[in-house]
C-alpha cells in the first residue's frame, strides 16, 4: 500500500483508490542498509539486490589490492559479493556466525556487545590466514564491533585487513527506532576516516558516499531519510538535552495538547 492509499474490500472484490497524496517521502535508507530481510521489497526494490549494487559501487569508489572478499554475516554478504564482482576477487566465507546469538550492535551496553562479538564470530582459519582480506561490512555505529572483528582476522592469520562500508559514515542520531540517542556515542561524528581506520587496527578503510547509496537504492535522494547520515530529519527532533532511551515518549506527550 501507498501511503494515503484506501483499500476496499467488498462484494465486488478488492481494489485500491489513493485517498491522500502524501506530503513527503522519507523512506528510511537504514532499511535497505541493514534492517529489512534480504528477501524484502521496499517501494519496488529488492533488498538484496540493492546491497549487491552497494557493494558494486563501493568496489568502484573504494578498490583494494587484495586476494579475497569476505562478508560479515549476515548483513554483509550481499554487499560482499557485489565488491567481489566488481573487484575481479574470489568471495568467501572467512568469518562463521554462531545463529544462536542476536544482532550486537543493538545491545544495550558495550560489555553485552562485547561479549556477543566473541560469541557470534570465528574465523576461517584455512581461508584467511596468509592473505589480503577485504571485509565487508554494512556499517560502523560505534566502532568497537569492527575493530573485534579486524583482531579476529589478523589473530588468525591474515596479512593484511581491508575494511570497507557499504553505508556512509553514520553520524547523527536516529530518533525513530534506533538507539543512539547522543552523537557522542558514533564514532563517525568525532573521528575522521583516517581516526577510525587507526582505531579499528585496519590497513585501509573505505566507506560509501551518499551519491553512491542513493544510486544503489534507486529511489529519488528526497524521497529517503538520511538523517543519520547527512543531519537532515524530515520532522522535529528532540535535542540533544532531551533525547534518551524514552525520549519519543516524553516528546509525544508533550506535542499532544492535554484534555481540559
Amino acid at each position: 500500500m501507498e501511503p494515503g492509499a484506501l483499500v476496499v474490500v467488498d462484494r465486488n472484490g478488492l481494489r485500491t483508490r489513493q485517498v491522500l497524496a502524501p506530503a513527503q517521502r522519507a523512506a528510511c535508507v537504514f532499511e535497505y542498509i541493514y534492517f529489512a530481510r534480504p528477501d524484502s521489497v521496499l517501494a519496488g526494490r529488492n533488498v538484496h539486490q540493492a546491497r549487491r549494487r552497494m557493494g558494486r559501487i563501493l568496489a568502484r569508489e573504494h578498490p583494494a589490492e587484495a586476494d579475497i572478499v569476505i562478508p560479515v554475516p549476515d548483513s554483509g554478504t550481499s554487499a560482499a559479493m557485489g565488491f567481489a564482482e566488481a573487484a575481479g576477487l574470489p568471495f568467501e566465507v572467512g568469518l562463521i556466525k554462531n545463529r544462536y546469538i542476536g544482532r550486537t550492535f543493538i545491545q544495550p551496553d558495550q560489555a553485552t556487545r562485547d561479549f556477543g562479538v566473541r560469541l557470534k564470530l570465528n574465523p576461517n582459519v584455512a581461508v584467511v590466514a596468509g592473505r589480503r582480506d577485504v571485509l565487508v561490512d554494512d556499517s560502523i555505529v560505534r566502532g568497537t564491533t569492527s575493530g573485534r572483528i579486524v583482531r579476529l582476522l589478523r589473530a588468525a592469520g591474515a596479512r593484511e585487513v581491508h575494511v570497507r562500508i557499504s553505508s556512509p559514515p553514520i553520524r547523527f542520531p536516529c530518533f525513530y527506532g534506533i538507539d543512539t540517542s547522543s552523537r557522542g556515542e558514533l564514532v563517525a561524528a568525532r573521528h575522521t576516516v583516517e581516526e577510525i581506520r587507526r582505531l579499528i587496527g585496519a590497513d585501509s578503510l573505505g566507506y560509501l558516499s551518499q551519491a553512491g547509496l542513493a544510486e544503489a537504492v534507486g529511489l529519488p535522494r528526497g524521497d529517503l531519510c538520511m538523517a543519520c547520515l547527512d543531519g537532515r530529519y524530515p520532522t522535529r527532533v528532540p535535542t540533544e538535552a532531551e533525547a534518551g532511551r524514552r525520549a519519543l515518549d516524553a516528546f509525544a506527550r508533550s506535542a499532544v495538547p492535554s484534555r481540559p
